[in-house]
């Protein structure tokens, strides 16, 4: 009788080992990006840590993927420490994001209100950050807005960034609308 009920225990801690690898690989492996990897800028030391690596503010730089013309930079603090080090620090949700024209616009497809152009885990399973695009119909601006989630709770800290549709230079007379490109 010991012996059955030793092999159905082990059994139960064999599944739960492997749903948890499952759920580990699957969290890890899933595809985090709706655009590139994006463009590290710079960054600069905002905590010194002795032995390990000092917290830093980090600027990365992201083309919309869909709209030609617009690109956007975005500020991110990253953890040092022991923590940091190994990729498994919980990343805060301060995040700064600047968007603006950078030639002529041109969309290259239909677009949703809201849609995500890019999205970066900021801890190992539980949060990430996301950069969506929408549209202002009525002034023909395009409107960014980055914000981090969590699975169980999300965060209410968020920047939004505002980027006007007009002419790129004195030969560039038509203006694509937007709307126009709304789904």
């Amino acid at each position: 009788m010991a012996r059955a009920a030793r092999r159905q225990y082990d059994g139960r801690r064999r599944i739960k080992f492997l749903l948890l690898l499952v759920i580990l690989f699957a969290s890890v492996g899933a595809p985090a990006w709706a655009a590139d990897e994006p463009d590290l800028i710079f960054r600069r030391s905002t905590v010194f840590k002795l032995l390990t690596p000092n917290d830093k503010l980090a600027t990365y730089g992201i083309d919309d993927p869909e709209v030609e013309g617009v690109a956007c930079h975005f500020t991110v603090p990253e953890r040092g420490g022991i923590k940091g080090a190994l990729g498994v620090a919980e990343e805060v949700s301060d995040i700064s994001l600047a968007c603006s024209q950078i030639g002529p616009i041109h969309f290259k497809d239909r677009l949703g209100q809201g849609d995500d152009i890019f999205r970066k885990r900021r801890s190992f399973f539980f949060k990430k950050m996301q950069i969506v695009r929408g549209c202002d119909t009525k002034r023909n601006v395009l409107v960014y807005m980055v914000y981090s989630d969590r699975l169980i709770e999300g965060s209410p800290k968020n920047s939004t960034s505002s980027v006007p549709i007009m002419p790129w230079g004195p030969g560039d007379a038509s203006v694509q609308k937007c709307g126009d490109f709304i789904q």
